[in-house]
C-alpha cells in the first residue's frame, strides 16, 4: 500500500485510514532530521545559540528548537549525511552506514531480549562497581528496549538526497548533477531493500526540499541574477531537486509493486516548503530567504566565512554571528536549516494532508 502526502502526481493510490500510531519510529537522514547523531558520532560541535528557543541549550539539532521529525515523531540520522558513501570529511554516516548501524542495533536488542537477561545482569554488575545506583539503573534498562515486534510494526522514516545533490553542484555542471540523480535513487532503493529484509514494512519517505532557496546556496550560486527564479532561488538546484523527487516517486511505486506487503508513504516536502516560501506572509513570516542567525544583513544575512554562534575576525573586525531577535519571523535559521517556527508549519501541512487522504 502506498500513500502520497502532497504528492507530485496522483498516480499512486491513497487510503482514507492511514495509521498514525506506531510502537516505534526509526529515522534515517541528514541534518534536516538529526537530533544529535553527528554530535554523538564524531563530536561535531553544535553549540549555542542552537536549541535556544525550546531546549534552552544545544540539543544536537541545527535549529533554534525542534525539527520536523520532532513534530512528526527518533533516530539513526547524522548531519551532513548522503545516500552515496561520503567522499568528503564532512561526515562518514551515509545512508548505508546508518542502515548498517540499525542492523547491528536490532541484533543487539534481540540478544538482550532472548539471552536470559545475561547482558542486563552484566551491565548491572559493571554499574554497581561504579555507583550504588547501579542496581537501580540496571534493573530499569530493560523497559527501554524495543520489543521484537516493534521492528516490523514500527515506522521507518527516510529523509535523504539533499546533500548528495548539494555537494555535486560544487564539482559538476547542472546536466552532470541531473545525470547523477538516478544513481542516488538506485542506492537508496538498495538500502530500503535491506531494511525490508530486516522486517521493515512501514516506510515514510521524504523527497528533498527546494534547497535552491537556502541562503547559502543563493549566496554561492546566485551571484548572477539570471540564475535566480521568480522567488529569488537558484533555479538549477531546484530543478535537480525536482528530477530527483520524480525519480524517488517512481522508486516508491516500484518498491510497492515488488513488495506488496510494504506500506509506503511518499511525502512531498518540496511542495510544502515551496508553498511556505511563496506565501510566507500568510503564515506569519517576514523573512522568506534571509538567515536568522547570520552575518551580512539583507537580503540573505549569510556569510560563508562564519557559522551561527561563532566569533571571528572578518576584514579586521571582530564579528559574532548572533541570532535575530524574533526567530518566529524567519523561515531559515542559519543559512542551511529551517527555524522551529518553519518546521512547525511544515509538519502541520504534512499531517493535514495525511488526514485528508
Amino acid at each position: 500500500m502506498i500513500f502520497v502526502v502532497a504528492a507530485i502526481s496522483t498516480s499512486l493510490p491513497t487510503c482514507s485510514a492511514f495509521n498514525l500510531t506506531y510502537p516505534a519510529v526509526f529515522n534515517f537522514g541528514d541534518s534536516n532530521s538529526d537530533t544529535g547523531g553527528l554530535v554523538a558520532g564524531v563530536a561535531f560541535p553544535v553549540g549555542p545559540p542552537n536549541g535556544q528557543n525550546y531546549f534552552r541549550k544545544p540539543s544536537g539539532r541545527f535549529c533554534n528548537g525542534r525539527l520536523l521529525v520532532d513534530f512528526l515523531s527518533c533516530n539513526f540520522v547524522a548531519g551532513g549525511s548522503t545516500i552515496l558513501p561520503s567522499t568528503t570529511p564532512r561526515t562518514p554516516f551515509s545512508f548505508g552506514i546508518q542502515v548498517a548501524q540499525f542492523i547491528r542495533f536490532k541484533a543487539r536488542v534481540l540478544e538482550l531480549l532472548t539471552n536470559d537477561d545475561y547482558y542486563l545482569k552484566m551491565i548491572m554488575i559493571c554499574l554497581t562497581e561504579v555507583t550504588d545506583l547501579g542496581l537501580i539503573l540496571g534493573t530499569k534498562l530493560q523497559k527501554y528496549l524495543p520489543l521484537e515486534n516493534y521492528f516490523k510494526q514500527g515506522l521507518y522514516m527516510v529523509d535523504m538526497g539533499q546533500n548528495d545533490l548539494d555537494g555535486a553542484f560544487y564539482f559538476k555542471s547542472e546536466d552532470q548533477v541531473l545525470d547523477l540523480s538516478q544513481k542516488f535513487c538506485q542506492n537508496l532503493r538498495l538500502e530500503l531493500r535491506l531494511l525490508y529484509g530486516e522486517g521493515a514494512r512501514n516506510f515514510w519517505i521524504h523527497n528533498t526540499g527546494p534547497f535552491g532557496c537556502l541562503p547559502r546556496i543563493i549566496a554561492t550560486f546566485g551571484k548572477n541574477e539570471s540564475k535566480l527564479d521568480q522567488l529569488g532561488c537558484v533555479g538549477s538546484h531546484n530543478r535537480a531537486a525536482g528530477l530527483f523527487n520524480t525519480q524517488l516517486h517512481d522508486l516508491c511505486a516500484s518498491f510497492r509493486d515488488q513488495f506488496a506487503d510494504a506500506n509506503v508513504t511518499y511525502v512531498d516536502i518540496f511542495s510544502v516548503k515551496w508553498n511556505l516560501i511563496s506565501n510566507f506572509a500568510s503564515y506569519g513570516f517576514k523573512q522568506p530567504l534571509a538567515a536568522c542567525c547570520g552575518h551580512g544583513g539583507p537580503p540573505l544575512n549569510f556569510d560563508s566565512r562564519i557559522a551561527c554562534g561563532e566569533t571571528r575576525i572578518l576584514n579586521g573586525s571582530k564579528v559574532t554571528e548572533s541570532p535575530c531577535n524574533n526567530t518566529a519571523e524567519y523561515i531559515n535559521w542559519d543559512g542551511n536549516h529551517y527555524t522551529e517556527a518553519a518546521n512547525r508549519v511544515v509538519s502541520e501541512q504534512v499531517l493535514a494532508e495525511i488526514r485528508m487522504t
